[in-house]
This record gives C-alpha cells, sequence and structure tokens, in this order.
C-alpha cells in the first residue's frame, strides 16, 4: 500500500515504486553461499523522488493489537500516528 511521502530534500511528492524482498545474507570465503541463503530476505517498500533522485526504504507495517492508532492528516490526507504532534510527512499542525 503507496503511502503519501514528500522528499526529504527537496520536499517533492516521492514515487512509489514497489516492494521487493533484498538478500540479508553475504557470501563467505569458507562456506561460499551457503550463510547467504540460509539468512533469508527482507521485503521493504521502495519509493524514489523524481526530482533528487533520493530513494527511501521502509518495512511493510503488519497491523497488530499493539499498534498505536491512526489519525488522516487534514492537510495532505497521509495517515499518521494519532500521538505525532505534527504530519511527519507536510509538516502540518493541528
Amino acid at each position: 500500500m503507496a503511502k503519501k511521502l514528500l522528499c526529504l530534500r527537496c520536499e517533492t511528492p516521492m514515487q512509489y515504486l514497489g516492494n521487493e524482498e533484498f538478500q540479508l545474507g553475504k557470501t563467505g570465503w569458507l562456506m561460499g553461499d551457503l550463510p547467504n541463503l540460509l539468512a533469508g530476505a527482507m521485503e521493504l517498500e521502495i519509493y524514489c523522488c523524481p526530482h533528487c533522485g533520493k530513494i527511501e526504504f521502509f518495512r511493510p507495517v503488519e497491523i497488530s493489537e499493539y499498534q498505536i492508532a491512526q489519525v488522516e492528516c487534514p492537510n495532505c490526507g497521509a495517515t499518521h500516528d494519532i500521538d505525532d504532534p505534527k504530519c511527519p510527512f507536510c509538516k502540518y499542525r493541528p
């Protein structure tokens, strides 16, 4: 699910590129690719700024009963934690 994010450098809306799995292990000299295969992968959401080229990675969030309640920003429409003093995306302060 794509989020509405602003680039931290130039404040241009970020473009959602999709989810990809990134390999966590590394190839070793002694055991070759075995540690790499056993380490598994991590799924990440990828966003790119079309203006300056900055790339950001986010871990997909799974909803649980312990998650903080969310609220929609009246300025940009992004969803963020209810206890945030201002919107982390557009910096709007209610």
